[in-house]
């Protein structure tokens, strides 16, 4: 059930018998031969998953984060990171004033970190708020199904590469990994990575993918028990 669906009237009816809701942090960046808004459709899809199961609110979802790194590439929009840490602030803040207190973050994209230290500090001032962050592809249960199939997880490979997101131009077979630990412009982010696939297999078979979209949901309605 997403809140963007309701009037305020059945919202706040809502509020009489549940104060949690779910909110969706995304990104709209380069994700290779995948949609550039992967980063909000995945945590998205298994938002409305885990609500269909337990009645709780889906925020409308934030669309944008924090890309610098891939700004080179077309379709990527980037937040500063000051920009982020603001709105995310506020939204919360504003459902905190209307009487949600235990939100459950689903952050589709790694550039939105800061934002998770930032609220922390908000839970030191606003005492009742109850907050847990959860970002699906670094989960215990979605990575253990990644090591069952000896399958490596990177940004735009396999691991994102959803039956609902993939593309009739995907390539077969594995890209040769890239990994730095150096701060690139975007300019030579593009020029290392290309078709902007970070390694791995480009894509595996639906069964792999569906085992890897239901761990995620069953860590979410796990953390909506205790959120």
């Amino acid at each position: 059930m997403r809140l963007g669906e309701l009037n305020w009237m059945e919202i706040e009816e809502y509020l009489k018998k549940d104060n949690r809701l779910m909110l969706v942090l995304g990104a709209t960046e380069q994700h290779g031969y995948i949609s550039v808004m992967a980063d909000m459709k995945i945590p998205l899809a298994m938002a409305d998953a885990a609500s269909q199961e337990s009645g709780v609110l889906v925020a409308p979802t934030l669309n944008f984060g924090c890309s610098s790194y891939f700004i080179d590439y077309p379709g990527t929009i980037s937040l500063r990171v000051s920009t982020l840490l603001n709105v995310v602030e506020d939204i919360v803040r504003s459902v905190h004033h209307q009487g949600f207190r235990r939100i459950l973050i689903l952050n589709g994209h790694g550039g939105n970190e800061p934002a998770k230290v930032a609220l922390g500090e908000l839970t030191n001032e606003l005492k009742d708020l109850q907050i847990a962050w959860y970002n699906w592809w670094k989960a215990p249960n979605v990575l253990a199904v990644a090591e069952a199939y000896g399958l490596k997880t990177y940004h735009a490979s396999w691991m994102e590469a959803f039956p609902f997101l993939r593309t009739n131009n995907m390539p077969d077979g594995e890209k040769t990994p890239f990994v730095t630990d150096s701060i690139l412009s975007s300019e030579k982010v593009k020029e290392a990575l290309g078709d902007g696939v970070y390694g791995g297999a480009y894509k595996v078979s639906d069964e792999v993918m569906n085992e890897v979209f239901s761990a995620a949901v069953k860590d979410i309605l796990f953390l909506l028990q205790f959120v």
